[in-house]
């Protein structure tokens, strides 16, 4: 970025008197590379173990019927009466058998990330989510946001001034962000496949990340910001990679406070300042 300084903008969307410094955090290089295998990493630890269970395919009483029958040695279920005597039984190859090496829940699930690059991917993501090219690639709206980084002041959420979620909504189009809100209510659609038999039925698409302060700008924000449809909420000093760069692709569209946006110099230093 050219400019030493971002602009403040107040809750009606008009640029207030006030600008911050850009933190240097925005000066880190934009490594897709390892933004996608810190991704990759962070979105398996967050897997559920599953497992089928011990006894399936076992749940029968079967035994060979030995050589000299002209048939395979596999077991056989007993008894007559039905179609089921007489077929095979427990293999993974045979119909209601258990499958081939049954899965464990105990299997090696965690991947470590190394810490380092943990810490330059979510710099990295943040770096590259003051580049318009970059939120326009990933499928932003932004043509109607003013600035980006966009900074919103933080007395446009003191005393609790957005709590409800029409606040809320009235806030971000204010700002410039209705657009993206329009993308994501137009894009929900029924899931392919069987995932929408298991929990997942709607995809939808990403839209604005609210990052603040919460001892400056209160926690209302994140009651008032949740049941709109692709819009997150993060704290300052918890961010996520998983929020800053879905699926591993660089440039998530951010709103920040700018009690948020000044607290960055203190979290992430600099090149010459350590972080506090």
């Amino acid at each position: 970025m050219s400019r030493p300084t971002v602009t403040i903008y107040g809750a009606d969307g008009s640029a207030t008197k006030d600008s911050a410094p850009l933190p240097n955090v925005f000066k880190a290089p934009i490594r897709p590379d390892i933004v996608q295998s810190v991704h990759t990493g962070m979105a398996k630890n967050k897997r559920q173990p599953y497992a089928v269970s011990e006894k399936a395919g076992h749940q029968t009483s079967a035994e060979s019927w030995g050589t000299g029958r002209a048939v395979a040695r596999i077991p056989r279920v007993s008894g007559g009466g039905t179609h089921r005597a007489g077929q095979a039984a427990f293999g993974n190859q045979c119909r209601s058998g258990r499958m081939f090496a049954p899965t464990k829940v105990w299997r090696k699930w965690h991947q470590k990330i190394n810490l380092g690059q943990k810490r330059f991917a979510t710099a990295s993501a943040i770096a590259a989510s003051s580049s318009a090219a970059l939120l326009m690639a990933r499928g932003h709206r932004v043509s109607t946001v003013p600035e980006v980084p966009l900074v919103v002041s933080s007395t446009a959420f003191s005393g609790a001034a957005v709590k409800k979620t029409s606040a809320a909504i009235n806030l971000l189009k204010a700002v410039g962000a209705g657009q993206d809100l329009e993308k994501v209510r137009l894009s929900k659609k029924i899931r392919a496949g069987k995932g929408k038999l298991r929990g997942r039925r709607h995809t939808q698409r990403r839209g604005p990340l609210v990052i603040y302060e919460p001892e400056k700008d209160g926690k209302e924000i994140v009651t008032a910001t949740r049941n709109i449809p692709g819009v997150e909420t993060c704290p300052v000093y918890a961010l996520n990679l998983l929020q800053l760069a879905p699926g591993g692709h660089l440039g998530r569209f951010i709103v920040w406070t700018s009690s948020a946006f000044n607290a960055l110099d203190s979290i992430y230093g600099s090149t010459t300042q350590p972080a506090e």
